[in-house]
């Protein structure tokens, strides 16, 4: 990945989970992945004003989370699936790095409970794999 790419990645997956962090988005999110709605819906189960769902909406909307259509004199929003995807799939790398971090834990789990007498070689094998990134 070209550093400018990586970049313009790192910017949008920024804007994604500081937009995710606040529950009330989140809750809009949900509400979006029912269909398309209208700001009036949008902010109907919230204790809150019309300015301050708007605030929300635009937080969402710089983070290309949802979009904004037009219907006649509505203007309903849509979720936007792509960010979601974006950040689904840079989560998953440090998940599959973590599963395979249980997995050795497991093995070496499953040494000591059988006895096995080469622990020792095992620790500094899987150690000297970790350190050359050997991460089967």
């Amino acid at each position: 990945m070209e550093p400018n790419s990586y970049a313009r990645s790192s910017v949008r997956l920024d804007a994604t989970f500081a937009a995710l962090a606040d529950p009330t988005r989140r809750a809009i999110l949900a509400r979006l992945a029912k269909g398309e709605a209208s700001v009036v819906d949008l902010a109907q189960p919230f204790a809150m004003s019309q300015p301050a769902i708007s605030k929300h909406l635009k937080v969402l909307e710089r983070a290309g989370l949802i979009s904004r259509g037009q219907d006649a004199q509505r203007r309903p929003r849509r979720l936007e699936a792509r960010p979601l995807r974006d950040a689904t799939e840079w989560l998953e790398k440090y998940r599959r790095f973590w599963e395979t971090q249980f997995h050795r834990l497991d093995a070496l789990l499953h040494d000591l409970q059988a006895g096995d007498v080469k622990i020792e070689k095992k620790i500094k094998k899987n150690k000297t794999a970790h350190q050359r990134g050997d991460h089967r």
